[in-house]
């Protein structure tokens, strides 16, 4: 596994899953999931100043990883690479898309959503994967199934996941942390209430303990 995919996957036991409206927004969502010990965020490239977000969150904390989320062609991976993307995410996976990720030596969380998809990302030289959509694909129980033929490829599951459900899939073999968009929710950042975020981040560190 590349070395900054690896250091993503196990900084914290949550990844926070982010949809940042306002670029104002970037700094200080930043500095309070930091303060609340969660330095890697997965920002989502689904509104327009997505890519300028990831600068300034790199900017107000340097030690941060970034990952650019939605990532579905290799032009949106050369956008991410160019804007300061530590690494990629993706929800679902083609050849054109990992072969991009080659070219541009940018680490790539592969998504996929079945045995058949996981092995297909096996075979390309892939230790991991994005479990997406994790609820609507089965859960804890799927991952728990997937854990006894494909004991060695280790799942990130996220789409659906709550802080009250968190701690189950954390407790699978083969989850390495979870992807989380319940630490700073829409209607969080709509009311600028930071406070809540970094205490929420700080919950789910504690979850560290779960972890197999």
């Amino acid at each position: 596994m590349h070395p900054v995919l690896h250091e993503a996957l196990s900084r914290s036991p949550v990844m926070p899953v982010l949809v940042i409206p306002e670029i104002s927004m970037a700094a200080p969502l930043a500095e309070a999931l930091a303060s609340g010990g969660l330095t890697v965020f997965e920002i989502t490239l689904r509104t327009d100043c997505a890519l300028e977000a990831m600068g300034a969150m790199k900017d107000a904390v340097p030690e941060a990883l970034i990952g650019a989320g939605t990532v579905t062609n290799a032009d949106r991976m050369r956008q991410a690479k160019d804007c300061g993307a530590d690494f990629v995410v993706s929800p679902g996976t083609t050849g054109m898309l990992w072969n991009a990720s080659i070219e541009y030596q940018l680490p790539i969380l592969p998504g996929f959503s079945s045995a058949s998809e996981a092995m297909a990302l096996m075979e390309l030289g892939s230790q991991c994967g994005k479990f997406f959509p994790a609820e609507a694909s089965g859960g804890v129980n799927y991952l728990k199934s997937l854990a006894g033929p494909l004991p060695d490829f280790l799942v990130c599951p996220t789409g659906g996941i709550k802080a009250e459900t968190a701690g189950n899939y954390l407790a699978c073999p083969n989850v390495v942390c979870v992807g989380g968009s319940w630490i700073a929710s829409g209607d969080l950042l709509a009311q600028g209430d930071y406070a809540e975020i970094e205490a929420r981040a700080r919950h789910a560190g504690l979850l560290q303990s779960l972890k197999s």
